[in-house]
């Protein structure tokens, strides 16, 4: 299925800061609401279902033997026009 990016954003930000963007797209989704995502010229916005399937990643990219990129990745995930689905197995973060 091919991939249309809707919405990018890449920016060096410190923890306080990200930690105040994952609140506010956890609050939205708690409350039932739209997350709206806006930069520059950019913005669009997207309306979860009650049951998205939620990804998470950690992932190590470059060379095995030398210094490489680290990275934890979150990602709600739902097809169009469909209320959500099943997970496989009970997420932990601590």
């Amino acid at each position: 299925m091919p991939e249309k990016v809707l919405f990018e954003s890449e920016s060096s930000q410190d923890r306080a800061a990200i930690a105040d963007y994952l609140r506010r797209v956890a609050d939205n989704l708690e409350a039932g609401e739209a997350i709206t995502l806006s930069a520059g010229d950019q913005s669009v916005t997207m309306e979860p279902p009650a049951r998205p399937t939620f990804e998470v990643k950690a992932e190590r990219e470059g060379p095995t033997d030398g210094p490489g990129e680290l990275s934890v990745e979150f990602e709600l995930e739902w097809d169009e026009g469909v209320d959500g689905g099943d997970g496989s197995g009970e997420l932990r973060i601590e």
